[in-house]
């Protein structure tokens, strides 16, 4: 079975086309391909599939074999893999996920995709839909303990579920024990279908750090969707502007909530790494 490395600022997937391969049990590939010491390596796996309501159709797993309904490093990588192979000639696609169509536009440099700008859709504030058990119209700057200490956290859906939690510099989220506190969070009953967390550190209003742990992954170098999420959380908590670069471990991702239309739009790249084969 042929597969494809690729990474979106260091959250990194194995995507095979399944328009030429059959995968028939990808919760234990998922699995065995992303072990970085006996498998590929990497934070999950990706089909790239036909669809019949939109250009493609995306379907990611993490690293524990379990589904995740959308990535938003990986479905730029989704976008680079489909035009850089000859799938597609458009440079405006849409790609169907579990968290509903979304669309991308390609940036082209010398024939190759460089850069992907994704509509990512309506962020889901709604506690019961994110989901959370906290009750309210919205859960932003909620007094909660998880593990024996008290947090102030604001959940967002970008169509997977999302805790943000601020600390007070980037040195204090650098230093953070993630390894611990990521699992408890991840794990908290407050979050039925278990949870993304990120840990924020406002550098100024048009700038956010941040690590995140992913629910099925543990820590990796960049998340989409929870950049996204950090990025409305902030600005409802009044303390960025509607567009902000988020610093990720990776690198940067450039986000913009248009609150007029509701919609939250993601930038950055997209990177090949080397393409392989299964025995």
């Amino acid at each position: 079975m042929k597969f494809t490395k690729m990474h979106g600022i260091g959250n990194d997937y194995v995507y095979i086309n399944c328009f030429e391969e059959a995968v028939t049990n990808p919760f234990e590939l998922s699995i065995y391909v992303s072990d970085r010491h006996t498998g590929v390596g990497s934070d999950g796996l990706v089909l790239i599939k036909p669809s019949d309501v939109a250009d493609f159709r995306m379907d990611m797993f993490n690293a524990d074999g379990s589904q995740s309904q959308m990535c938003g490093n990986a479905i730029r990588c989704v976008g680079k893999y489909v035009y850089d192979r000859g799938l597609t000639d458009k440079t405006e696609i849409s790609v169907e996920t579990l968290a509903g169509i979304k669309y991308l536009s390609l940036r082209v440099v010398e024939g190759k995709v460089e850069t992907v700008k994704v509509n990512m859709g309506a962020p889901i504030l709604v506690p019961s839909e994110i989901p959370t058990t906290l009750s309210g119209d919205i859960a932003v700057d909620c007094p909660v303990v998880i593990g024996g200490k008290e947090y102030r956290i604001t959940c967002v859906s970008m169509g997977n579920p999302h805790c943000i939690s601020y600390m007070d510099s980037v040195e204090d989220v650098k230093n953070l024990q993630i390894e611990k506190v990521g699992p408890i969070f991840e794990n908290n009953p407050i979050f039925p279908e278990r949870v993304n967390a990120e840990f924020v550190s406002v550098i100024d209003r048009k700038t956010l750090y941040m690590r995140v742990w992913e629910r099925g992954s543990g820590e990796t170098m960049a998340c989409g969707t929870g950049a996204c999420a950090v990025a409305v959380a902030t600005i409802l908590n009044g303390l960025c502007d509607d567009s902000v670069t988020v610093k990720l471990l990776g690198g940067d991702l450039r986000i913009t909530w248009d609150r007029e239309a509701d919609l939250v739009y993601m930038e950055g790249p997209a990177t090949f790494v080397f393409d392989g084969e299964l025995c």
